[in-house]
């Protein structure tokens, strides 16, 4: 159910109707929720970063598809590997396919 309320957040279509959905959803949760609330009240401008955007750019900005693309080719060269002697041979694959 918190979950949805916070969605509504992001489903507005622009900057000044997230920001007051936002403020509307704060104080809502901030009745039955109130550490929910706090997280959001502290965590806005990060949440609300996407909004400084063109609308047209907000999809991309949500997806989570170049993160789960980073962490599949992180696996597929580990499975490759197989085993590490040392962790710092792990992350230096690891930076080796972020820089990539």
């Amino acid at each position: 159910m918190v979950a949805s309320i916070i969605r509504t957040i992001f489903a507005q279509p622009d900057r000044e109707h997230i920001e007051k959905q936002f403020r509307e959803v704060t104080t809502m949760l901030a009745r039955s929720h109130p550490k929910v609330a706090a997280m959001l009240v502290d965590a806005q401008p990060n949440l609300l970063a996407f909004a400084a955007f063109p609308p047209r750019h907000w999809r991309q900005i949500w997806s989570t598809n170049p993160l789960k693309r980073v962490n599949k080719e992180i696996k597929r060269r580990t499975d490759v590997v197989g085993v590490f002697l040392k962790a710092a041979a792990l992350l230096r694959l690891a930076g080796s396919v972020l820089i990539d």
